[in-house]
């Protein structure tokens, strides 16, 4: 195997780690500085991401005592996968967000009892038996491809760091990911931007039980912040470095507007979630499952929204709540 590597800007160079659902391949960026290498998001932990990880220490000469650093943007297990393995071989420091870690430890550490939260959540929202048991299924099945979870030093928000001969500000954003970090090099104008600004794909903005209330609010206040930024070049978690920043977040913005609007006018007699996620996005027939939890996720993200403008309202009659207009509408 060889693996094909691209400069994404001088000393950055972006390696495509492959991954085993529709989205295939995670951004991994290598910068090269004077303290070593330091390697952004690292990807899943799977076989073919370890035989890439190798291939690529290889054709770039990099040994055990070539590595400074792992830093994640954020804790989603194909960004933070393999890092604690990599962690383990090169004996680096892995930097990651004190929130971001705490949702890392809620999910996937031995201890962790989101699984079970999400099913509960889940069938409180509508989703059938069937659909909660391969919710909680397949929320396990991804403990083998983040472990070991690596040792983590934190980083925070609006920090100064140097790493692969640049300097970063720090911006610490929400709604994707709870502690989410990009990293801005104001001298050059390049962002790297993970997964809260993609180019081509709206990143997922999901609630989690015990996470943030209203992650669509801050996912749409963390764009604003973003959009202040004069960005040259944005180095995302997905697809391709891109240069339509400004227009891309305005483009997202508009998106969740719309989305809104349209589920709003939807509500025109009482719903759960799950009916409202099988009429826009699709049931399990149509979506993996990984899909599905994703998009149950998005909706219920943007019903809260509504709820928070005043837009929407839910009741429970019985055992499941039900979304609907707001009487005063």
């Amino acid at each position: 195997m060889t693996v094909k590597l691209d400069y994404a800007a001088e000393h950055i160079i972006q390696v495509k780690v492959p991954l085993p659902f529709s989205l295939r391949w995670v951004n991994a960026y290598l910068l090269e500085g004077e303290e070593g290498w330091t390697i952004v998001d690292p990807g899943l932990r799977t076989e073919q991401a370890e035989r890439t990880w190798e291939e690529v220490f290889a054709q770039l000469h990099i040994n055990s005592d070539d590595v400074a650093q792992i830093v994640l943007t954020h804790y989603h297990p194909d960004h933070l996968g393999i890092a604690g393995e990599l962690q383990r071989q090169f004996g680096a420091p892995v930097w990651l967000s004190e929130t971001g870690w705490r949702h890392a430890q809620m999910l996937w550490d031995s201890s962790q009892t989101m699984a079970s939260a999400m099913q509960l959540l889940f069938e409180e929202h509508g989703a059938p038996d069937e659909v909660v048991q391969a919710i909680g299924e397949h929320m396990d099945s991804f403990i083998p491809l983040v472990s070991p979870l690596p040792q983590v030093s934190f980083i925070r928000d609006d920090q100064k760091v140097a790493f692969g001969g640049r300097s970063w500000n720090t911006i610490e954003t929400h709604g994707h990911a709870p502690g989410h970090m990009s990293f801005y090099d104001k001298a050059s104008g390049i962002l790297v931007a993970g997964d809260h600004v993609l180019p081509q794909i709206s990143p997922n903005v999901s609630f989690m039980p015990g996470s943030d209330p209203e992650p669509l609010y801050s996912y749409m206040t963390g764009l604003k912040r973003l959009l202040q930024l004069k960005v040259n070049l944005a180095l995302p978690g997905h697809r391709h470095p891109f240069s339509h920043y400004s227009s891309r977040i305005e483009e997202l913005l508009r998106h969740h507007e719309e989305r809104l609007a349209g589920i709003a006018a939807s509500l025109t007699e009482p719903r759960t979630a799950y009916e409202l996620c099988c009429t826009w996005f699709g049931s399990l027939e149509r979506l993996t499952v990984h899909q599905f939890r994703f998009a149950m996720g998005e909706m219920l993200a943007h019903l809260l929204e509504l709820e928070r403008r005043g837009l929407a309202q839910k009741l429970q009659p019985l055992h499941t709540w039900q979304w609907t207009t707001t009487s005063d509408r």
